[in-house]
């Protein structure tokens, strides 16, 4: 992934327009043979997480038990259905993020917040071990006003858990989605087309409390 981007948030007056038409994907997971994009059946629920390069992250969440579909994509910025290399330029805003659909009744976003802050270091700014720029920070973009409760919650408890360990406080953005753009093809389910493919997730080895 490199070390590509900026270390400053573009503001929207500066941010590239993008185009109004998505970038093209396939429907379906090639791990699991599900749809990576709505609708979903019903009951199932939503959660977007930034962890650096959305490669090692999304691997990390399909491999969840009580995940149903897993999809990479962008979100958190200004442009309009970005491409990675715009992403990558730092011109857009977003962040690569994971999209994952979950069935709440196997798998809480409590449990998922918990995956989320042990799967990387939060502590970092505007990158991820080599990877630097902003669209490698740690972000959470939350569906409602449950789900944002429930991250600033678990941000407070890790927080407390990292003071204690005498590691860096938390720089991630948490924040409501606003849209999610799908990356495009190649990067999706990347770790199952490529399996020696370049993963840089690498947490802190700090547990994180669980919420009750």
């Amino acid at each position: 992934m490199g070390l590509f981007g900026r270390r400053r948030m573009v503001t929207a007056d500066r941010a590239l327009p993008g185009r109004s038409t998505p970038l093209p994907v396939a429907d379906r997971h090639v791990v699991t043979g599900r749809r990576i994009a709505p609708p979903f059946p019903d009951g199932l629920a939503t959660a977007v997480f930034g962890m650096g390069c959305f490669w090692g992250a999304e691997r990390l969440f399909w491999r969840t038990p009580g995940v149903w579909s897993t999809a990479v994509g962008y979100a958190g910025g200004f442009t309009e259905n970005p491409t990675y290399g715009e992403t990558c330029s730092g011109r857009t805003g977003h962040a690569e993020v994971v999209l994952v659909v979950f069935d709440p009744t196997r798998i809480g976003y409590a449990d998922l917040l918990q995956i989320f802050w042990e799967g990387h270091d939060p502590t970092q700014g505007m990158r991820q071990g080599n990877d630097r720029g902003t669209q490698y920070r740690s972000a959470i973009y939350t569906a409602d006003d449950d789900q944002r409760l429930l991250a600033e919650a678990s941000a407070a408890a890790y927080g407390a858990a990292l003071a204690a360990a005498r590691r860096g406080a938390v720089t991630t953005e948490i924040a409501p989605l606003g849209t999610f753009f799908h990356a495009e093809e190649e990067h999706q389910q990347y770790l199952a087309k490529v399996p020696g493919g370049y993963c840089g997730l690498g947490g802190t080895g700090v547990s994180c409390p669980a919420l009750t």
